[in-house]
């Protein structure tokens, strides 16, 4: 086993220590074995690890025993993974807030994990028109006659709507929940949760026994979007979660499409905004499933390039601290730009100049497509 695997659901336990930070406590150690076996002076070294948070981070530390708490764990929720993981799903990786802990339940595709797989997030208001069920069910059956996997949050309305119809083209359907994996929420939609475990997945970043709270579900909805190649948003009211679904995913770098309807429609408010704010308007069935047709497959071997990359740094030329940090991030297969914004965590300017001159230099090459790969 990954020894890694103990601290990452260790990390995940001490309070004040949330994914955006540990993320950036697993770049800094590189493993996290190393971060919790650290000393005091060491910690303070990672950028937003303050004294009072580290103290409080030194007293947890000593109460557990991460060996001892994964054994404990593991009896009472079997199905997880941690990023130490083969399994644990690469787009979520690459987000600034990675689970630290991902239950999952069901049938488990390690192509659909690596991104060989597109999955397209179809989300939505609870209430939706019949205009709208109307073409969520057009396009999640379209899109599972597709080879796409439909990703939904298991809501009434119109995430229901999305897996019920991917189910019954006989497609692929992936349901985020904002509670236990042993919890249904809404009741209603029992039978359909059961539907999805024998023949689809569920997750759930909450342990079993995680009843419905209100501050779950916009966590839950950055795990929609980063699961995602694209989002769409089928109808969504002016104050709809949804809307929290689709920042995430501008922030994630994923494609936001979005249905239009009339301005008269409160169900359409939210995404009369959308398309204002630059989303993606779904004219057709056929012109939609065309264009998220053109997504490009992610490489299966990404770890391998990227462990490959940085064996073979040393025999590169001196490079600053900067394009140094850039060309360690990108692996010999192509890699999208935002995804080396987001391993790296510079800005887009600095990673714009870094590329240029490692381009310059020889070091890398750019393709078609703003993606970048290693000579």
């Amino acid at each position: 086993m990954n020894e890694d695997r103990y601290y990452w659901l260790a990390w995940s336990q001490i309070n004040g220590v949330g994914p955006v930070l540990l993320k950036r406590i697993q770049q800094h150690f590189e493993t996290l074995e190393n971060a919790w076996k650290a000393s005091e002076r060491a910690l303070l070294q990672v950028n937003g690890l303050g004294s009072k948070l580290i103290t409080n981070i030194l007293t947890q530390r000593s109460q557990l025993n991460p060996q001892l708490l994964l054994e404990e764990h593991s009896r009472q929720n079997p199905h997880f993974w941690t990023p130490a993981d083969a399994d644990y799903p690469r787009l979520l990786w690459e987000i600034p807030s990675p689970p630290p802990v991902l239950y999952y339940r069901g049938q488990v595709k390690m192509s659909e994990n690596q991104g060989q797989i597109p999955g397209i997030a179809i989300v939505g208001t609870r209430f939706p028109t019949e205009h709208g069920k109307r073409w969520t069910k057009k396009i999640s059956m379209g899109l599972a006659k597709s080879d796409f996997t439909v990703i939904s949050g298991l809501a009434a309305g119109i995430d229901g709507q999305a897996h019920r119809s991917c189910l019954e083209a006989g497609g692929r359907t992936i349901a985020v929940l904002g509670t236990g994996l042993d919890l249904v929420y809404p009741p209603q939609n029992r039978q359909l949760f059961e539907e999805i475990a024998e023949k689809g997945l569920i997750l759930s970043e909450y342990p079993v026994g995680t009843k419905p709270d209100r501050g779950n579900f916009p966590a839950r909805n950055r795990i929609i979007a980063g699961l995602s190649r694209a989002i769409l948003v089928m109808e969504a009211p002016e104050k709809s979660g949804s809307l929290i679904t689709a920042r995430y995913a501008n922030e994630f770098c994923r494609d936001v499409y979005t249905l239009p309807n009339s301005p008269d429609v409160a169900e359409a408010k939210g995404c009369l905004t959308l398309i204002h704010n630059g989303a993606e308007v779904i004219l057709s069935e056929e012109t939609l499933l065309e264009t998220l047709g053109a997504i490009p497959k992610l490489d299966i071997a990404p770890v391998l390039s990227l462990l490959e990359s940085l064996q073979s740094v040393e025999s590169l030329p001196d490079l600053d601290p900067i394009p140094l940090k850039i060309l360690q991030a990108v692996p010999r297969s192509p890699t999208p730009f935002d995804t080396i914004i987001q391993n790296t965590g510079l800005s887009t300017g600095e990673v714009s100049a870094g590329l240029l001159q490692l381009e310059l230099m020889g070091l890398v090459s750019q393709i078609p497509g703003m993606r970048y790969q290693r000579l």
